[in-house]
């Protein structure tokens, strides 16, 4: 059986759910969209339902696919719905549904339902995604109350910029959240990952009516560029390792994959890995990307492939033929191999496909 896999430690997830909760002091929905970041919806909800206060995806396919495991857990639509129909399943398997955009707005108060919803409604405060300008938050919040559909209204916004720890960005938002919002008497959720781990200045711990939407961070990566305090206490959900299947010797002088981009400048070792850009690591990680043979630092030289990349075995005498390699995990943060591929942590996770996952703890 092909040796590439990724290593999921459930034990982690959870413990950086409990950091979530400590740094905010209040409830937080586990965001697991996109397959968890790349490591498996149901099993890290599954792992989570005990202490989780509820789970956030981004559509309604993601969210029955976790109601039809099981998970009674209140799991909330990140993008709405997407065509009105989607009203009578949302009702029906008690989910909730952010409305950010006019249209869906006039499709509640249009579609006769049996029961009323959990809206979480989205302010534009300068994410410029989706959302309501300030200027027509309130109507739009009057407008969802008046209806008679909504069960309750839990204002919200997301940050631009809050992994830029030196953006005045988080403030300005935050400002504009307060006004358009000023005399609401409600639940709100403002704060994300990196809202969470770097801007507690900003923010009261233990505010009343907040929620949280921790999602990177739960998967053990920061969110930050640099060193960060409290990034620093997540651990790694997420190891992804293969083996070497195949030693080279080369003289000096001779090239190495596709596009000859590296050269060999001295007799060099090369080993040969099973992990390629199919299995998701990125295809343009340069020459000297970290990773780790037996525990021992190691580089990447030459192109990614399709199935295999290539690592200099010159200074691992020891290493050889069936050697394990980790690219990411404890020892290679995933976010030091994202940054020299001009990626982020995020994306190499959702780009995990092939390998075969494997859960414990």
């Amino acid at each position: 059986m092909r040796p590439a896999r990724a290593l999921i430690d459930l034990a982690a997830l959870r413990h950086n759910y409990r950091l979530a909760r400590e740094l905010g002091g209040a409830r937080a929905l586990a965001v697991v969209k996109a397959d968890a970041y790349g490591h498996g919806a149901l099993r890290c909800a599954q792992a989570l339902e005990g202490e989780a206060d509820g789970f956030a995806v981004a559509c309604i396919e993601e969210a029955l696919e976790l109601r039809e495991a099981g998970i009674r857990a209140p799991i909330l639509l990140l993008e709405g719905f997407f065509e009105a129909d989607e009203l009578e399943p949302i009702q029906r398997h008690d989910l909730w549904c952010v409305v950010h955009s006019p249209w869906q707005l006039e499709a509640i108060e249009r579609t006769p339902l049996a029961r009323s919803l959990t809206c979480w409604l989205k302010l534009d405060s300068g994410m410029h995604r989706v959302g309501f300008a300030p200027a027509d938050y309130r109507a739009a919040h009057a407008r969802l109350a008046a209806s008679g559909k909504a069960a309750k209204i839990v204002a919200m916004s997301h940050f631009a910029r809050a992994d830029e720890l030196d953006s005045p960005r988080v403030a300005e938002q935050l400002a504009q959240f307060a006004a358009a919002t000023e005399g609401f008497d409600g639940e709100f959720s403002l704060r994300n990952s990196p809202a969470l781990l770097g801007w507690p200045q900003l923010f009261r711990r233990g505010q009343e009516g907040e929620w949280l939407r921790p999602g990177i961070m739960l998967y053990g990566a920061t969110p930050f560029e640099h060193y960060q305090a409290q990034a620093a206490r997540l651990q790694p959900v997420m190891t992804l390792e293969s083996k070497i299947i195949s030693v080279r010797e080369l003289p000096a002088g001779e090239p190495v994959g596709y596009g000859a981009r590296f050269v060999s400048p001295r007799p060099t070792r090369v080993g040969v890995v099973a992990m390629g850009y199919a299995d998701g690591y990125p295809r343009h990680a340069p020459d000297g990307t970290p990773l780790a043979v037996d525990g021992q630092p190691a580089r990447l030289i030459g192109r990614v492939s399709m199935d295999m990349l290539t690592v200099d075995l010159t200074e691992l005498p020891r290493a050889g033929l069936g050697s394990r390699v980790e690219l990411w995990g404890a020892q290679v943060p995933a976010s030091a191999v994202a940054a020299a591929a001009g990626t982020i942590a995020y994306q190499l996770f959702c780009n995990v496909r092939r390998v075969a996952r494997v859960w414990h703890g």
